[in-house]
């Protein structure tokens, strides 16, 4: 069975808001076993629904709709769905009735212009909505199906799972796709995509795939089976050489993100982390504390963003900061042992760097020094990211939780420079 995604909506187009809903709804499919083929945005323009609509009807065997069923104007999914289908709007006199209850129960006037939600191209079927007043729409379309859901996101969900899951999935019957994301700092996408060239190349199913971004690199492994368990089961051996090719520099395979490993790896092993931030402005902490339980092994972080903070804080020494500058392998090391020191902690981990857009003190944005200090190190690492001011704090934040990673796993630190 293939599908189509269409979300309908000005607001998408304009960036106001991101398609969300395409990406769940495009989850669910992909557990009972449809192929999402495609996704499609179209503004509040009656004409280029139609066009939209008329397209997708016309390459899938179910099209879902997104959006566009509410009681204003510039709702209008409903007239498009009706003159793809060559149908007239009927009124539904149950609508009305549901609509006119449920603004009696919230003792509430209801505004005429909500009975345009009563209104369905003839022969369709409805899906009453638990909660709001569009009900969600079921048109058959030649030999292609057309379920049109509101935008809003838990009422859409609501009837996905009350109605178009159960559905589709008594009709594709037992099969399912499963994916497994194997996670990866430190390596390049290319340098990944050598290693598991023959893997890439060598099977239809299952799929191997990459995607790159915020630091790291993310080996999607695809597969479709009769089932859930069997598709796991063709999954599992691929995945397994994909972190023996990639070693250390694979974070995990449960797609958590870097913070959640490296907290749970500290709780394991019963050490205490602090942190000396400059560039990223308590970035790190932010994220270690997103975890839930971190106070068991968080002590605390110092945002130490001038080299005056620097010294007087973390303890970085006047010498170091006249004689290196606040950007150095050697203000890196001081901080994490001064940050370490200050708040406590069996281990320190600090950044410094030159985030942008400006060069300071004729360093180019981009540059990033890391450094570790614990019973039986003091490391420090540099990293290069390209000079945009966002990009350059995301990759110092993955850069740094990775070096704690790899120290509390027991694998070989990084030195610098590093592109990655």
């Amino acid at each position: 069975m293939r599908a189509e995604i269409v979300g309908v909506g000005t607001e998408l187009l304009l960036g106001q808001i991101s398609d969300t809903n395409a990406q769940w709804i495009s989850q669910r499919l992909a557990e009972i076993g449809v192929d999402v083929l495609r996704h499609q945005a179209v503004g509040d323009n009656h004409e280029r629904i139609v066009a939209a609509l008329r397209l997708a009807v016309s390459r899938s065997d179910v099209v879902i709709v997104t959006g566009g069923l509410g009681p204003t104007q510039d709702d209008i999914t409903r007239e498009a769905i009706a003159a793809v289908a060559g149908v007239p709007l009927v009124r539904d006199r149950s609508i009305v009735a549901a609509i006119t209850q449920r603004f009696a129960r919230m003792r509430r006037e209801m505004p005429e212009s909500n009975l345009r939600q009563a209104a369905v191209p003839q022969g369709a079927r409805t899906i009453a909505p638990r909660r709001g007043t569009a009900p969600g729409l079921i048109v058959q379309v030649g030999d292609a199906r057309i379920y049109a859901l509101p935008g809003v996101p838990i009422e859409m969900r609501e009837m996905m799972q009350d109605r178009v899951v159960p559905e589709l999935s008594a009709e594709v019957g037992p099969s399912g796709i499963a994916s497994r994301i194997v996670r990866c700092v430190g390596v390049a996408e290319s340098k990944i995509a050598e290693e598991l060239d023959d893997l890439f190349h060598g099977s239809s199913n299952p799929t191997v795939a990459y995607l790159a971004g915020g630091g790291e690199v993310k080996v999607r492994i695809t597969a479709k089976a009769s089932s859930l368990t069997e598709a796991e089961q063709l999954i599992d051996p691929v995945a397994d050489e994909v972190v023996r090719r990639l070693g250390d520099a694979v974070t995990g395979t449960q797609d958590e993100d870097l913070e959640v490993v490296v907290g749970r790896l500290l709780r394991e092993r019963g050490r205490t982390l602090a942190l000396g931030e400059s560039l990223t402005g308590g970035g790190v902490a932010f994220r270690v504390t997103s975890v839930p339980g971190s106070s068991a092994y968080f002590r605390g972080g110092v945002v130490a963003y001038t080299g005056d903070a620097k010294r007087d804080l973390l303890g970085v020494s006047a010498q170091t900061i006249a004689r290196d500058g606040v950007v150095s392998e050697a203000c890196a090391r001081e901080m994490a042992a001064g940050a370490r020191r200050v708040l406590g902690a069996d281990i320190g981990v600090a950044l410094t760097g030159v985030a942008g857009p400006e060069p300071e003190d004729g360093i180019e944005p981009g540059l990033v020094w890391i450094g570790l200090d614990a019973d039986d190190v003091n490391h420090a690492r540099s990293i290069t990211a390209p000079p945009d001011r966002a990009i350059v704090r995301r990759w110092a934040e993955q850069a740094a939780l990775d070096l704690l990673r790899r120290y509390l796993i027991g694998a070989r630190l990084p030195a610098g420079p590093s592109l990655v």
